[in-house]
């Protein structure tokens, strides 16, 4: 049986994942939620992974941004005057909602991000919409700018949270071009938090007010597009692809993609490509993916071709990576602001040019909780065990290490061996319970294996090893735990 949302939060809260920040007060915000130990186990291997299956294979470069920055940056980038949401305010009670999600709420009817105000007060007069809490009518509709302000020093001079990690790449580009000697196509990845005051938070990890993103530019020729050897290596990658309301999907190699006209170009097909490939390998079942297209009135303000990675779930598809061809948008806006110039010069031709930008901007949390939601699985042949089905490198802990019993010298030895395994691998001592309930335990957190020391191992140094999906069990030497560990990470990598 598959997992729902209140499931996967239920064993979230229970095991450590997640929870939400500064509970125990009762006027802690909506919106920011903490990881626990488990949870920021998985959420570093998730990142690691980012980084071995597209920046290290891409050979990108890797900065990490401030993220307070002046309030220029965001004239520069459209986020002062474009970074709102439509609200409407009861004129009754004055409670606020956040007036495009409310309509679809309450008609199922779109509201693109783009439509004009006056459209959706239409909306709202043609629905007859009113407060739900007091039923009073709403005002016309206004706009509410997302960013979080602050001011900076004795002066409190105006800055910004930034909404996302992007600017910072976009404001370093140069410095790190001409530094590190780069050459087009460049790709810049960067992880960090970035901060939005949402109207409306909800359902834990889906919508937060801060939030980490992993998110990678890659800055590019615009003449030199489909000039991408290394597309050869992804040609053959299945892509699933569908319009902008979803109703069809069509399943196609990258090259087929770019034959049929469903994605512009090579670069724009090589980068989707990778990162499908990466999402395969973190335990989604991409089979229940899709890049959807985005229609003109859906994109934000700063793309001119976008895909959004969307992964379906129990609650519906959710977005995790936006896929945005940016043209030369944000350093134009930045040397315009800055008067700096931004070209450089393409060493394969030897042409000065503003690069153009095409971005994979990913949300860490949202992924994170897809992964639980993809891999978590009630096995009803045998007691309804919950287990995390999670890949192994994923695991927040590897393996767990048991004593059958606390007397013997069963515990002292099994102290020594998890003393042994601790610095190379996750491990986790205990002790306490049956050991049935102690497997449980260690299927509900994801550890693919459960070393248990019992009276043969005092005989011939040999422990039990238990397989968490199978439950299946082998003895194996203590001396080549640590091998056979290893052997197992780096099978379920390869």
């Amino acid at each position: 049986m598959v997992a729902n949302y209140d499931e996967v939060m239920k064993l979230a809260l229970e095991r450590g994942f997640y929870f939400p920040s500064c509970e125990i007060y009762s006027d802690a915000p909506a919106g920011f939620w903490e990881y626990g130990p488990t949870g920021v186990n998985m959420k570093n291997k998730f990142v690691e992974l980012w980084r071995r299956e597209l920046v290290r294979r891409d050979g990108m470069m890797e900065i990490d941004g401030c993220q307070i920055m002046s309030k220029s940056v965001f004239v520069a980038s459209g986020h002062i005057s474009n970074f709102t949401d439509p609200i409407v305010k009861c004129t009754k009670c004055g409670s606020t909602f956040r007036a495009d999600r409310y309509i679809t709420e309450k008609t199922g009817e779109n509201v693109p991000e783009r439509m004009a105000d006056e459209e959706i007060n239409a909306l709202i007069k043609k629905h007859n919409l009113r407060c739900p809490n007091c039923k009073g009518e709403f005002g016309g509709v206004s706009r509410f700018n997302m960013m979080f302000r602050v001011g900076i020093g004795p002066a409190a001079e105006e800055a910004y949270l930034r909404p996302e990690t992007c600017q910072t790449i976009f404001v370093d580009f140069a410095r790190v071009f001409k530094t590190m000697r780069g050459r087009l196509p460049l790709g810049i990845a960067q992880v960090g938090k970035s901060f939005r005051n949402e109207i409306a938070p909800r359902q834990s990890l889906l919508r937060l007010r801060e939030f980490y993103q992993a998110e990678i530019e890659v800055f590019c020729n615009p003449n030199r597009l489909n000039e991408m050897p290394k597309f050869e290596e992804v040609k053959n990658t299945f892509l699933r692809i569908s319009s902008h309301d979803g109703s069809a999907i069509t399943e196609a190699t990258a090259q087929e993609a770019i034959d049929k006209g469903l994605i512009p170009n090579k670069l724009v097909a090589y980068y989707l490509a990778l990162l499908i490939e990466f999402y395969d390998k973190t335990g989604i079942d991409v089979k229940r993916s899709r890049f959807r297209r985005l229609s003109d009135e859906e994109k934000a303000f700063y793309a001119s071709v976008a895909f959004d990675f969307e992964v379906e779930t129990s609650i519906g598809w959710l977005e995790l990576v936006a896929c945005n061809y940016r043209s030369d948008y944000d350093l134009k806006g930045h040397g315009a602001t800055s008067k700096q110039n931004l070209e450089v010069v393409d060493p394969a031709d030897q042409t000065k040019v503003l690069p153009h930008v095409f971005e994979l901007s990913m949300g860490i949390d949202r992924s994170i909780y897809t992964i639980l939601e993809h891999c978590y699985y009630e096995d009803e042949q045998h007691d309804d065990r919950v287990v995390l089905k999670l890949k192994p490198y994923l695991a927040p802990i590897l393996v767990g290490v048991l004593p059958l019993m606390t007397k013997d010298g069963l515990d002292e030895k099994a102290r020594k061996i998890h003393s042994d395994l601790k610095y190379d691998f996750d491990t986790f001592y205990d002790e306490s319970g049956s050991i049935g309930r102690r497997y449980r335990r260690l299927e509900e957190v994801g550890a693919p294996f459960a070393v248990t020391i019992d009276q043969t191992t005092m005989q011939d140094d040999t422990v039990t090893v238990r397989h968490r999906d199978t439950m299946q069990q082998e003895r194996v030497k203590t001396s080549e735990l640590r091998q056979y560990m290893q052997n197992a990470l780096d099978a379920a990598r390869n």
